[in-house]
């Protein structure tokens, strides 16, 4: 086994995960069987109960898993679906170990940072690179050099490095190269004193990936080789680039590619980009140009939406249209009015909790149904279109969901059964991948092409039984449900250009080469709109 640790320095953000997802791919174009890891720092066991603006999106995967933003970006440019034991976090590490002393597994001895925490941190790592049966395992350490947080991850690392040798272990930091604007320069200092600081831990960085507004000089690669004790051709540059998936074929050119298989000892195919290229040819040689409109409550940091602006970046690849996001506070809807969403060829209302700007989500999704705008509700957003639907359609006047308002006289949206008596809130949702029964001849079946998918779910509440029928007679028909039968899981509008709505999560399928359905139908009905 091979192992790639990828570290950052100076300030957080700079794009570690999108370094550890780059160099994933470049492994992969030529021949490797590659699995990522996320490692959190935070004492959290998991992703799923932190608001998105302290973390950004919540990612969902097959088995369940709520974790970390950045598997999303692993899982899109690997093509591969990862599990939950891919994301380690604090909270993890210390609960096991803290189990199995409670049990006396430890014989009576002090448990202790060293070795017993880093310990498990070490086989937690070799036990997911070798159930993922790969020839290379890439761990991303989150957080910065120098956080008391990341101590305990960097000193396994450390002695992963000793127990399993450095032709197998590889380090890679990235670090931020500023422009101070007075002196017009790219200064190495921060660089350099964070190498220092790594290398105080025992960790000698092999790689440097100088993320910087430009391309690194000449000069300044020479001046960190010089100064952090890596070669010429290992100070790799990383400048702001237009698109993510371009990044990979950055660091190819710069033959970072070529110098990891040679570091670690790796025989691998010829590299082969040419379909990623195809896609990155579409992306900036669009045909056609839509606007759609994301109405969300978490608008401001962009992040808590990532995977719908990714499947968004992928619908414009596969059909050459440059899809413009128009990002609109729900509140704002509520103080100004859905008015705001004129110009919008399409609206999309992701998924979300709380009371907070809902009143904003259900005034735009009237507004999208009653102009024939083309509409996609996703989780929260299918469950306000139900409400909206049941008010101004059924007229329940006071219809609502449970999670809202408990004392709605018309609960058109509930909670889940199974729900009812669960007190803990991490985890404890309806999770991960589902079996989806689609109706032959539906919109849906003409969208998916076959009658049974599996989606992603991330839910408490769903649609009440009780209403189906008189939803069906006004015409809201619910086209997708579960095995059962009793869980409505897509509703289509009927007599509308495109009026859909899907419990599940489809974003977190969307692919670069294999966009989510709904989003590229979503698109595709936005430039048929803009043209009417």
């Amino acid at each position: 086994m091979k192992y790639i640790i990828v570290t950052g320095g100076v300030i957080s953000g700079l794009g570690k995960g999108i370094t550890t997802s780059s160099i994933a791919k470049i492994l992969k174009t030529r021949g490797m069987k590659v699995t990522a890891i996320k490692i959190d720092p935070y004492l959290n066991y998991d992703a799923g109960t932190m608001n998105p603006y302290q973390h950004g999106e919540v990612f969902v995967l097959d088995d369940g898993g709520e974790v970390d933003l950045d598997l999303g970006n692993y899982e899109r440019f690997l093509d591969e679906n990862l599990t939950f034991d891919h994301n380690i976090t604090t909270g993890k590490i210390y609960k096991t170990v803290i189990e199995r002393e409670r049990k006396g597994e430890y014989l009576g001895k002090t448990v202790q940072i060293i070795p017993h925490i880093t310990e498990e941190i070490k086989r937690r790592i070799k036990k997911i690179g070798i159930e993922s049966g790969a020839d290379v395992t890439i761990i991303e350490i989150g957080g910065t050099v120098g956080d008391i947080e990341s101590m305990p991850f960097l000193e396994a690392a450390r002695q992963l490095w000793i127990e399993e040798g450095f032709r197998n272990v590889l380090f890679v930091h990235t670090t931020l190269v500023p422009i101070i604007d007075v002196v017009g320069e790219q200064k190495t200092k921060p660089t350099q004193h964070s190498v220092k600081e790594l290398r105080s831990l025992g960790i000698q960085p092999d790689i440097i990936i100088g993320r910087a507004k430009e391309k690194l000089t000449t000069e300044t690669r020479r001046k960190i080789s010089l100064f952090c004790n890596v070669p010429y051709e290992a100070v790799i540059s990383a400048p702001d680039a237009k698109s993510i998936y371009e990044v990979p074929l950055i660091f190819e050119e710069q033959g970072l590619g070529e110098y990891i298989m040679g570091k670690l000892q790796l025989w691998g195919e010829n590299p082969e980009w040419k379909e990623w290229n195809r896609f990155l040819k579409n992306l900036k040689n669009p045909k056609d140009e839509v606007t759609i409109a994301i109405v969300g409550k978490y608008v401001h940091l962009k992040d808590s939406y990532i995977s719908h602006r990714e499947a968004l970046a992928h619908v414009a690849s596969k059909l050459k249209t440059k899809v413009n996001m128009k990002w609109i506070d729900s509140e704002k809807i509520e103080e100004d009015g859905p008015e705001i969403l004129k110009g919008a060829h399409g609206i999309l209302i992701p998924g979300g909790f709380g009371s907070r700007g809902s009143e904003g989500k259900i005034m735009a999704a009237k507004f999208a149904r009653e102009n024939n705008v083309p509409f996609l509700g996703v989780c929260f957003g299918f469950q306000l279109a139900v409400v909206e639907f049941a008010r101004n359609v059924l007229g329940y006047e006071d219809a609502n969901s449970t999670e809202l308002q408990p004392s709605t006289s018309a609960p058109v949206i509930d909670l889940l059964p199974e729900q009812r008596d669960v007190e803990n809130l991490g985890g404890t949702m309806r999770l991960g991948a589902q079996k989806i029964i689609i109706e032959k001849g539906s919109l849906a079946h003409k969208i998916y092409g076959k009658r049974e998918i599996e989606e992603r779910h991330r839910h408490r509440y769903e649609v009440n039984p009780d209403y189906i029928e008189e939803f069906e007679k006004k015409g809201l028909h619910f086209s997708g449900k579960d095995e059962s039968g009793t869980r409505m899981e897509i509703f289509e509008l009927k007599d509308h250009i495109f009026y859909m709505g899907s419990q599940f999560h489809p974003e977190f399928k969307s692919r670069p080469l294999r966009p989510s359905p709904l989003h590229l139908m979503l698109v595709k009905k936005a430039i048929e709109y803009k043209s009417q």
